[in-house]
């Protein structure tokens, strides 16, 4: 196993900071997984959506080892086959969607 991946993420943040609610966001967070399911395009959605400052770059959050990222977002970005898409991710953050790109 890699100890160093890359990949691409959509934040969707809940609470005082974003403005909405934690069911706001698992609402707008599981309607992207399906419009990317369906093919919607991983990196034009995370630029419209994302509350991650990596929106402006689609999401692409570069490469990163182990220990470099909270331990629920790291477990499930490791375990992604290259180009597949995660479920739903809750951190500290809010929720994710993480595309493994390499």
């Amino acid at each position: 196993m890699s100890d160093e991946i890359t990949a691409s993420h959509i934040l969707i943040g809940f609470g005082a900071e974003s403005g909405r609610s934690q069911d706001e966001a698992k609402e707008q967070i599981e309607t992207l997984k399906t419009e990317i399911a369906g093919g919607g395009d991983f990196a034009a959605l995370a630029r419209t959506h994302s509350d991650c400052p990596s929106s402006a770059r689609g999401g692409d959050l570069g490469a990163f080892g182990r220990g470099m990222m909270v331990p629920e977002f790291e477990q499930s970005a490791f375990a992604l086959d290259t180009g597949a898409v995660s479920d739903i991710v809750e951190t500290n953050f809010g929720y994710h969607l993480i595309n493994r790109t390499g």
